[in-house]
């Protein structure tokens, strides 16, 4: 597993996280994954792939005959246990980053710095 800095925390990677938090020895595949944070396949993919890089997130192949089950094999993604207090933290910053930004909306739309 390599790790690195902490990945952006964009809107949609929060999404991504908070699917995955919800139950973390629980593996989702990309297409439940994009059904349950609500954003399209294109979005998350990279979005994986860049959790995984910083070793957030851990994947699987899947081993079945895709010829039998008549679809592609599926990549199941799941937290990686080693960086469950490191993801919970990170979703913490942002939410209460957030919430900072949204006591700050008055005063920017009265034209005061």
């Amino acid at each position: 597993m390599t790790r690195s800095r902490e990945p952006r925390m964009t809107l949609p990677t929060q999404l991504v996280l908070r699917v995955l938090m919800a139950d973390p020895a629980r593996e989702l595949y990309g297409l439940q994954i994009c059904g349950e944070a609500g954003l399209p396949s294109g979005t998350i993919h990279p979005i994986l792939a860049r959790l995984e890089r910083v070793g957030w997130l851990s994947s699987r192949w899947e081993t079945v005959d895709t010829r039998e089950e008549g679809r592609p094999r599926r990549r199941y993604y799941r937290i990686d246990p080693a960086a469950m207090g490191l993801v919970h933290a990170a979703l913490l910053r942002a939410e209460a980053s957030a919430q900072g930004l949204g006591r700050l909306r008055p005063h920017l739309a009265d034209g005061a710095s």
